[in-house]
C-alpha cells in the first residue's frame, strides 16, 4: 500500500498490519531517537511499566481499576488485542476512536516523511552514533508510538505500559523516567529470544528497571527473586517482593473467589473477585503492591478497594463468554499450570470438555500432555487457528494422544470446533476453550457477530 494514499482508518491498519513483511527488529537507540522525534511525549507522564510472564494484562486492569477509583485518569496500553487493534489503547475506560487512531498514525508518518528520518538526525547529542540505515517502526513499535501520541494528548494522571515482549529490549523500555515498575509472575517463554532457564528470562524482563525508580515483583521462585533484588540494588531502588503466603484463599464460588490479603497497608483485607482465576489472586495482590509504592492507599479506603477489585474484569481470562463456557488465554506451560490449578479447584460437578488451540512456537505438546493427564476433562477438541502460527493437528498429532481414555476430536477451524463442542454442549456440562489469544479473539468474532 502506497503511504501517501492512505486517508482512512481501514488504510492505516492495513498499513501496520503489512509492516512484518517489509521491517526488521530495531535497535532500542532507534526507537528513542524516534520517539525524540515524535516530541518526547512521554515526558510528561507518571509511566507505570508492567513486564512479566504471565498476567501483565491482568495486573493493568486490576491497577486501573484502583487508580480510577481514587479519582485518577488513567491511560493503559497492553498488547494483544482480541478482536479489535483498538483495544490496545484505553483512556477513562474507553477505547481510542477511529478518528484518534488515524491521527496519531499521520503524525508517526509525517515524522517517517521527514527527511526519510535516520536515527542520527532525530536524537544526535543523546544517543550518539546510530545506524545510518533508514529507519521504519516494526509492527509493534508503530502502535506504541501511537499509544504515546494519544496518551500525550489525553493527558491521563498515570500511563500504564504492559511490555510486549521481554523487557530489556522492548520498544516500551524507549520512555525516559518511570513512577514504578512491576514484574509479574515468570514462566519460561520466548526462549528463543529471552534465554532457555528462568534466570535468564528474569535478567531480561529486569532490563525494565529503573535507577531510584520503584519496583514492585512476583516471587516466583528463589531464581528469579535473586535477579529482582540484586538488579534493584544496583539501581537504587526500593523494591516490593509480593509472595503467595500474603494471600489466604478463604472461599471458592462458583464463579467468584474470596480471599484475604496481608500487606503493608491493608491487614488481612478481605476481598472477592468475580473469576474463579486463583492465578487472579496473584495479579490483585501486585496491583495493591504498586498501589502502596505509589503512596495512594489513603486514597483507597477498604471499601472502595473492594469495590475496585470486585467491579474488574479482563477479557481473555478464564472469561464467562456464554453460560458454563469459558475462554483462557492460557498460551505457554505456565499459563497451563495456573489454568490447570483453578479448574481442579473448581466445585463444579458436571461433565468438562476442552477446546484447545496454539501456536507452533510454544511447547504445545507439552501443554496438551498436561491438559490430558490432569484428569479433568472427558472430551477434548483439538483446533486449528486461521494464524498461520497456529498447530496443524491432523500434521502434528502427537502420539501419547491415543493413551487418552476420553472423546477426542479434530476440527478444520475454530466454527466447527465452537459449533460441535459449545453450541452442542448439555445443559450439564461446562466448556473451557483454552490456549492461544488467537483462538479467544477468534471466539470472540464468532459472538460477535453471532
Amino acid at each position: 500500500m502506497n503511504k501517501s494514499n492512505i486517508t482512512s482508518y481501514e488504510e492505516a491498519v492495513a498499513y501496520i498490519n503489512d509492516t512484518p513483511k517489509f521491517t526488521t527488529k530495531n535497535s532500542m537507540e532507534d526507537t528513542k531517537a524516534f520517539l525524540h522525534k515524535l516530541g518526547d511525549p512521554d515526558k510528561n507522564m507518571k509511566i507505570i511499566h508492567v513486564a512479566g510472564t504471565n498476567g501483565k494484562g491482568s495486573v493493568c486492569a486490576y491497577l486501573r481499576s484502583m487508580l480510577e477509583h481514587t479519582g485518577a485518569r488513567v491511560a493503559v496500553f497492553t498488547s494483544p488485542h482480541l478482536v479489535d487493534i483498538r483495544e490496545r489503547f484505553v483512556v477513562d475506560g474507553e477505547k481510542i476512536s477511529k478518528e484518534e487512531f488515524l491521527l496519531a498514525f499521520c503524525q508517526v508518518m509525517d515524522a517517517l516523511d521527514c527527511g526519510s528520518f535516520r536515527g542520527e538526525e532525530a536524537c544526535e547529542n543523546l544517543l550518539g552514533a546510530l545506524p545510518s540505515r533508514t529507519y521504519h517502526p516494526t509492527y509493534f513499535e508503530f502502535l506504541f508510538f501511537i499509544g504515546m501520541l494519544y496518551f500525550a494528548k489525553k493527558q491521563p494522571d498515570y500511563c500504564i505500559l504492559e511490555t510486549g515482549l521481554g523487557g530489556r529490549l522492548d520498544a516500551t523500555n524507549a520512555v525516559g523516567k518511570k513512577e514504578l515498575a512491576i514484574i509479574t509472575h515468570m514462566g519460561l517463554d520466548h526462549v528463543q529470544y529471552l534465554g532457555d532457564t528462568l534466570e535468564k528470562i528474569a535478567g531480561e524482563k529486569a532490563g525494565i528497571i529503573q535507577p531510584r525508580t520503584p519496583l514492585v515483583f512476583w516471587d516466583t521462585c528463589p531464581e528469579t527473586t535473586q535477579v529482582f533484588e540484586k538488579k534493584a540494588k544496583e539501581c537504587q531502588c526500593q523494591f516490593l517482593r509480593i509472595c503467595k503466603n500474603q494471600i489466604k484463599v478463604l472461599e471458592i464460588h462458583h464463579k467468584s473467589i474470596d480471599f484475604s490479603l496481608d500487606t503493608r497497608y491493608y491487614k488481612n483485607v478481605k476481598l472477592s473477585i468475580s473469576s474463579p482465576a486463583l492465578y487472579q489472586m496473584e495479579n490483585v495482590a501486585l496491583a495493591i503492591g504498586a498501589l502502596e509504592c505509589l503512596g495512594l492507599p489513603q486514597s483507597l479506603p477498604v471499601e472502595t478497594l473492594q469495590k475496585a477489585v470486585k467491579s474488574c474484569t479482563w477479557a481473555g481470562r478464564m472469561e464467562e463468554v456464554l453460560p458454563e463456557v469459558f475462554v483462557d488465554g492460557a498460551h505457554n506451560e505456565d499459563g497451563i499450570r495456573a489454568f490447570l490449578e483453578t479448574v481442579a479447584q473448581d466445585p463444579y460437578e458436571g461433565k468438562r470438555t476442552l477446546l484447545f488451540g496454539v501456536v507452533q512456537d510454544k511447547a504445545y505438546e507439552s501443554m496438551l500432555h498436561a491438559l490430558l493427564d490432569s484428569g479433568l476433562f472427558s472430551t477434548v477438541g483439538l483446533v486449528n487457528l486461521q494464524s498461520s502460527r497456529g498447530v496443524l493437528w491432523e500434521k502434528q498429532k502427537p502420539p501419547f494422544l491415543s493413551s487418552f481414555a476420553g472423546e477426542t476430536y479434530f476440527f478444520e477451524g475454530v466454527p466447527q470446533g465452537f459449533e460441535r463442542l459449545v453450541l452442542g454442549k448439555s445443559k450439564e456440562e461446562r466448556v473451557y476453550i483454552v490456549g492461544s489469544l488467537y483462538l479467544v479473539g477468534e471466539i470472540k468474532e464468532l459472538l460477535g457477530n453471532a
